[in-house]
């Protein structure tokens, strides 16, 4: 189960079309942000499986293409949050839709059966594969 898991999302993820050429950490970090809001540089870090000196990096990338922007954390102002900008959810809007566009695109080759198929066994495996990756965060987003 696992290694069909992870040919199915390997698949996925290398055929799917990107414009914007922005790393997989880019646009993880961005739809991150998008999803839960603004958050300090060591948790977004953490989050995203990376060192904290490589979010600093990404961040001042994506602060300098005006895709995020800092803010004094209120909680502590020793600190800053990190926060998409409207800019940067154009840009994971249309990556977005041009991923579900491609996507459809394809399915639409497929026999109705087969479409109906898939389509019950990914509203089965959807919230599964959810809880197994993600368990007790992001469920109830």
């Amino acid at each position: 189960m696992a290694s069909t898991l992870i040919e199915v999302s390997a698949m996925l993820v290398r055929q799917l079309p990107s414009r914007q050429q922005m790393s997989l950490t880019t646009i993880s970090t961005l739809g991150r942000l998008d999803r839960e809001g603004p958050q300090r540089l060591t948790a977004l870090a953490a989050a995203e499986g990376v060192a904290q000196p490589s979010m600093t990096q990404l961040v001042h990338k994506l602060e300098a293409g005006g895709l995020v922007a800092r803010r004094p954390d209120p909680q502590d102002g020793r600190g800053c949050l990190v926060e998409v900008t409207a800019a940067g959810r154009r840009i994971l809007t249309e990556r977005r839709r041009e991923r579900r566009d491609w996507l459809a695109e394809r399915l639409a080759a497929l026999s109705d059966r087969e479409r109906g198929e898939l389509d019950a066994a990914m509203r089965t495996a959807l919230p599964i594969v959810r809880r197994a990756v993600w368990p007790g965060d992001m469920l109830d987003k």
